[in-house]
């Protein structure tokens, strides 16, 4: 146990003189200044890494015995990896976040997977939600703080770690998890078979279950308000840069009004502004409406809908994705909105990176915003495999930093 103890302490150590650099320092401030919307170059940024291929002269293999001080070992070493590594713009918060431990009773009903012969990469739902009378089903959540058990780890990794680096017990940060995904959520509980069909045969049926979904959200955000759960100190927004001087750093009584909120309907990829607007937009500008700023959009081209996303009062970040017109997108935003540009993780997947083509999509990335003022962050995600060669991802985070570094 002694061991343990040294091992996580010394790790500890080396992330606290990090996260106090000015380098560190410097990132955090490009942060909000990109999110206040006068950021001088766009950031890099690396998320969602598959790190059961990272692992170089055992920089990740963990030498603790015991699972809480493996824990610890592993979200330090991760974080001095990536520093050493990848680092990209990433900014390191100057303590030790001990989550608040939430719980929920759900919404009444469960996605449902069909079988699949075990090699399967892909699930298919069965549909819960056909019927009228299945909207009676979703009931609202309740939830509740585990106080108590919070307060016990928070204690325990104080005794641990608390002379070496502040230790603060943190609530919920909004994200995909905390997100109104509601399209997302729907298409689980309902699978494909009807699905689009519903909205051209079904569309009051559609609406019914859309407000039905977007009044349980609205009321897991009453909730996380009244028993004081969100965090007032968001450092990542699934993976895109939070830190901002445009919300208030409450740290103590953090409302959503301190919070980014986050709004998507990736299933809409292929769904008309009309049609997006209808069914998920007027519903998320009420979803929206308790949040201080929104960041919208994951993984479906938005591109050609910018105009619909400006309804949202609030917001001010948008997803580009490597299937959106970069181009197309900055010139109709124009500064008004930063811009998270999502490049293709697919380039990474070969036994050696396509440099080439990473060159190119990054220049044409960052052209496109210093084109039309542009602020944006270039955030890598998404990254199944980089085909057990790190390197791969190294040399990505090379040629994007060489790229940005001239803007």
């Amino acid at each position: 146990m002694e061991k343990d103890k040294k091992i996580v302490r010394e790790l500890a150590n080396r992330y606290f003189e990090i996260a106090n650099s000015d380098l560190n320092h410097e990132n955090t401030m490009q942060h909000r200044a990109v999110n206040d919307l006068n950021g001088e170059r766009p950031i890099v940024l690396i998320a969602e890494i598959p790190w059961n291929e990272m692992n170089i002269n055992n920089e990740l293999t963990l030498y603790c015995k015991d699972n809480f001080h493996r824990e610890l070992e592993w979200h330090f070493k991760t974080q001095l990896f990536q520093w050493k590594h990848m680092r990209g713009d990433m900014a390191l918060p100057p303590y030790f976040n001990v989550k608040k431990i939430i719980h929920t009773t759900g919404i009444g009903v469960g996605h449902i997977e069909n079988e699949h012969d075990s090699n399967a990469q892909s699930v298919t739902y069965a549909d819960q939600l056909s019927r009228e009378e299945d909207i009676e089903k979703i009931h609202f959540e309740t939830i509740t703080y585990d106080k108590s058990v919070s307060i016990k780890r928070f204690n325990r990794i104080g005794e641990l770690l608390g002379d070496i680096l502040p230790i603060r017990l943190a609530g919920e940060e909004t994200g995909y998890g905390l997100g109104c995904k509601t399209m997302d959520d729907i298409v689980q509980l309902r699978g494909l078979d009807s699905f689009f069909t519903d909205f051209i045969d079904r569309p009051e049926f559609m609406h019914k279950l859309i407000g039905r979904f977007t009044d349980v959200f609205l009321d897991k955000v009453r909730q996380y308000n009244e028993l004081g759960l969100f965090d007032g100190d968001q450092y990542q927004l699934h993976g895109t840069a939070a830190q901002t001087n445009d919300l208030p750093h409450n740290y103590n009584h953090a409302t959503s009004k301190d919070m980014w909120g986050r709004g998507l309907a990736q299933i809409f990829a292929s769904f008309s502004p009309d049609m997006h607007d209808e069914f998920d937009i007027q519903y998320m500008i009420k979803a929206m409406e308790p949040f201080g700023l929104c960041y919208y959009g994951c993984c479906e081209p938005l591109d050609k809908k910018i105009h619909i996303l400006k309804k949202i009062p609030n917001l001010r970040k948008i997803s580009i994705t490597p299937w959106a017109d970069i181009n197309n997108a900055a010139e109709i935003i124009h500064g008004d909105y930063v811009i998270s540009s999502k490049p293709n993780p697919a380039f990474l997947a070969l036994s050696n990176v396509d440099e080439a083509a990473v060159r190119n999509e990054l220049t044409n990335i960052v052209s496109a915003c210093r084109k039309n003022g542009c602020c944006a962050d270039i955030t890598l995600k998404d990254i199944t495999t980089v085909c057990s060669n790190p390197e791969n991802l190294f040399r990505w985070h090379d040629i994007a930093m060489e790229i940005v570094n001239n803007f």
